[in-house]
């Protein structure tokens, strides 16, 4: 169940809580809810994100300060994306974004300057010849990383765990089997498809 509703299987949730007799966690409409949000982010729709953000939790993106930069990030991105697309594209909205947006959120905060300055650079450079920090920002892995942290965002103010349990007993399993394996004893590799074998052993162990 808990895996179910933190990767956002609703339907899945339903039918588990039902058959195993389970009282849900959460309300199981907000599942749907951070799919959707999860959805328009992974397709560029930054706007619709964060008015959804704030029709679900409104104190969220205004006590969260780097997730909603961000997003405004993410959203400022996506209008170079659209404006670059084309010779005569026009920048001036990707301008006035980044001037009333991100801009006033620079002051104190050295991070958000650098990530603002290296958004901006993608103006001064034709996209098909970006430097790879540069390249970064234009792949949609970036989306799914906005996102991902969008839903540990909302699962925290809803009070249920960020990395469900059978990914962290995978993990730990992963440190189990590279600690091993270290140490030139035998242990059978096992693929169970969660994408954790690359995680160092301080990851596995949640430090």
């Amino acid at each position: 169940m808990n895996y179910l509703i933190i990767e956002g299987y609703k339907s899945a949730a339903v039918n588990f809580a039902q058959e195993a007799n389970m009282s849900p966690q959460v309300d199981l409409d907000s599942i749907q809810e951070r799919v959707e949000i999860r959805h328009a982010i992974h397709h560029g729709d930054i706007q619709t994100a964060i008015e959804r953000i704030n029709e679900l939790h409104p104190d969220l993106l205004e006590t969260n300060l780097p997730l909603h930069f961000s997003l405004l990030r993410l959203q400022l991105i996506e209008l170079i994306r659209n404006c670059t697309q084309s010779p005569d594209g026009d920048i001036s909205e990707a301008l006035a974004f980044a001037t009333t947006q991100l801009a006033p959120r620079v002051p104190g905060n050295s991070r958000f300057l650098q990530d603002l300055e290296r958004t901006m650079a993608l103006l001064c450079f034709p996209m098909e010849n970006l430097a790879p920090p540069l390249a970064e920002l234009m792949d949609p892995a970036l989306r799914r990383q906005v996102a991902a942290k969008v839903n540990e965002a909302i699962l925290e103010v809803q009070g249920v765990p960020k990395e469900a349990k059978i990914r962290r007993l995978v993990r730990l399993r992963a440190w189990a089997e590279q600690r091993m394996r270290s140490e030139r004893r035998e242990m059978p590799n096992m693929d169970l498809g969660l994408d954790v074998a690359s995680q160092t052993s301080d990851d596995a162990m949640g430090v």
